[in-house]
């Protein structure tokens, strides 16, 4: 680990692994690089992978206020300038950072998964408000409850009354993940408002050069392939990628039916040739 300067003078714990061309890892909301370190140690014998926790996190520093998704653009800008990367992977939130970010900075390939861009109100926020209601009023297992029922609609669970979705959570909130999560729900929430903020039409990001890989999972929120299609359609080097028996968390199990496409596109393989791999 080392410490590298931010364009405000914070400093950022930079993590990094393997060797080869440089990967930066753009990490999503309410967790932290930790459970990226499996896709990390997979793609560590072909490339430098570089971890870094966005900024409310344990060894990062704390957001300004207001949170603004430029901070975090602007921290992506010190890691690519400090690594030499021109790699980019971006997971959720991570994904609509990197996607920002590539409108601006130098950026050779970009792999985003399950990338939380709102098209034309394709990616849903109606349960923002009501999720935020609850975190004030302190109720930290319902605003979770109503997160993840907001976001995962696909999930049986999202199904179940209110009352035993919140219960479910507060059972969750007393794991170690669950914990974390808990924490950084404040966060979670000022980062789905961002994304809301820019909703609208995919020509917005129209200007984006970089060769890009939009791919999602079949098993996931099922929006996504509906987002990833409306930005394969103006982006002028990208294409899309459905991963099978994959979730919204497949960038962390890092199976190779996603880790293989993944390395191939960063090898250089046309976006034509990052296919799923089977196990």
């Amino acid at each position: 680990m080392e410490r590298i300067t931010a364009r405000d003078g914070a400093r950022i714990a930079l993590h990094s692994t393997g060797t080869g061309p440089g990967i930066v890892v753009v990490h999503g909301g309410g967790v932290t690089i930790d459970i990226y370190r499996r896709l990390a140690a997979a793609l560590a014998g072909r490339f430098t992978v570089h971890l870094y926790n966005r900024r409310g996190r344990a060894d990062a520093p704390p957001r300004s206020q207001p949170y603004t998704v430029e901070q975090d653009v602007d921290d992506l800008a010190t890691v690519l300038e400090h690594t030499g990367a021109r790699n980019v992977i971006g997971h959720s939130y991570g994904g609509f950072v990197a996607l920002r970010a590539a409108l601006r900075l130098p950026m050779d390939r970009l792999a985003l998964y399950d990338a939380a861009i709102c098209v034309d109100g394709g990616f849903p926020t109606a349960w923002l408000d009501a999720a935020r209601e609850a975190l004030r009023a302190g109720d930290t297992a319902r605003a979770l409850a109503i997160t993840g029922a907001g976001i995962n609609p696909q999930m049986p669970a999202s199904r179940l009354p209110p009352a035993v979705q919140t219960a479910i959570c507060r059972a969750f909130l007393r794991t170690r993940i669950g914990r974390t999560m808990g924490d950084l729900l404040p966060a979670t929430l000022e980062e789905a408002d961002q994304a809301r903020a820019y909703d609208g039409p995919a020509e917005q990001w129209a200007g984006i050069t970089a060769e890009v890989l939009l791919a999602c999972g079949v098993d996931g929120p099922p929006y996504y392939a509906d987002i990833n299609e409306a930005l394969a359609r103006v982006l002028p080097r990208a294409r899309t990628l459905q991963i099978p028996r994959s979730g919204h968390d497949a960038v962390n199990r890092a199976r190779r039916r996603l880790v293989e496409p993944l390395a191939a596109f960063f090898a250089g393989a046309g976006v034509e040739e990052a296919r799923p791999a089977t196990e």
